[in-house]
Formats: C-alpha cells, structure tokens, sequence
C-alpha cells in the first residue's frame, strides 16, 4: 500500500506541466507547436532557451519535491527501503508528466522529471547522469540519443552498486524490486523516444542548441506547427 501511496503523491506533482503552463502564459498552445509535446526539448525549440531553461527547472523540481516529501513521510519509519520508496515516488512523477489525466494523457517524455529524479535519489548517481547526458549532448546535439544513454547508464550502474551493496538494509528481493521498477521506466523511456530511435539510425534526427536558434520541425517549417514527433 505504501509504494501505491507514493506512486500517487508522484503522480500529483508530475502533473503540473510546466511546459504548457508556460506557453498558455505566452498565448499558445506548446502541443499545437514543434514536436506536439509538453516538455522540455519542445519548449527549448519553440519558445527559446529562456523557456527550455525555466521548463527543465519546473519539471526537474516537480520531481525533486515529491520525493523530498516522501523522504519527510516515510524516511523515519521505512528507512530500510526508502530508496525504494523514492523510485516509486520518481515514476510516478514520470507518468504523471508523461500523460495527465487533464490533458488528454499527451504530455512530454519524462526525461527532465527523470533529472529530478536522480538529483534527489541518490548522490553517486549524479555524476554518471550528468557525464552521460551533456557529454553526449554537446558532443553531437541529440538530446533523444543523450537521455536513452543516461537511462542505460543508470540502468546498469543501479544494478551494479545494489549488488555491491550501496542500498545497505535492503534484502535481495527489495534491490530486484527496484532494479525491475528502473527496468520499466527505461523501457518507457526507449518507447516514448521510439520515432527518434528511428530518426537516430536513419539519420535524420533533429539537432538542438542552446545558444542559437533551433528548427521547429524536421520539415523546416516556419509556422512552428506541430511536426512529425
């Protein structure tokens, strides 16, 4: 009942969408726009870097502060699982980014929420989300191919440090419950970036700047209408 508990309490926070709070202060609709998602990368190539930065900020601390209230909840009487407690609590931020009751289940691709999720989960975890992301992100500008590499790397090092024995208190049965629970959000994740995979091997995926200005869409469109995402 508890893991239900703070997959709803995440669930709540992931559901406020910064991305389209922000365009509808700014007289637009950020679905009707770019890649049609509520998101970071959208938000960054349609409205700007300013948006893209205050978008990732919102959405990463939607995270952070849901797990920070759960560690208020429930730290001091589960202190043995609340590692596990805080995952659940990350996913369900995830899915309530992802896809919000109000908006028709059409949000964005929880990769900023997973940010917010890692910067609250786990100190030795971010410097391999932050290594694997930005250094593939400056390196080539794809952030798709960045954020599946991040939640492949995290992935593994997850599993590697659970069984050399990070998660002290937690038994056998509790790491697997938690790598499992990783397992699906890195597949949610590799099936929500699905027609960017494609993009990637075919190689036609869009590239994204900071410091200059991006195309909407990978048609070249000057409307900024919604493309093919």
């Amino acid at each position: 009942m508890i893991r239900v508990i703070c997959l709803l309490i995440g669930y709540c926070f992931g559901l406020f969408q910064t991305a389209y709070f922000y365009g509808r202060a700014h007289g637009i609709d950020i679905r009707q726009y770019g890649s049609g998602n509520s998101g970071t990368t959208n938000a960054l190539r349609v409205l700007g870097t300013k948006a893209g930065l205050l978008v990732f900020a919102g959405d990463c601390l939607k995270c952070m502060a849901a797990v920070w209230l759960v560690r208020l909840i429930f730290g001091g009487e589960h202190p043995d699982i609340i590692y596990l407690l805080c995952l659940y609590t990350g996913a369900g931020a995830i899915l309530g980014h992802n896809y919000p009751f109000y908006m028709g289940f059409k949000g964005g691709k929880g990769i900023a929420a997973t940010a917010g999720m890692v910067l609250s989960f786990h100190p030795y975890f971010i410097v391999t989300g932050v290594l694997l992301f930005f250094g593939t992100f400056f390196t080539t500008h794809f952030v798709s191919l960045g954020s599946l590499l991040v939640y492949a790397g995290l992935m593994i090092q997850l599993v590697i440090s659970g069984q050399a024995g990070l998660f002290a208190g937690m038994t056998q049965g509790q790491l697997v419950e938690m790598y499992i629970l990783f397992g699906a959000l890195t597949a949610l994740a590799f099936w929500k970036h699905r027609q960017n995979i494609v993009r990637l091997v075919h190689g036609n995926e869009r590239k994204t700047y900071l410091l200059k200005k991006n195309k909407v869409d990978a048609e070249g469109e000057t409307d900024g209408r919604a493309g093919k995402e």
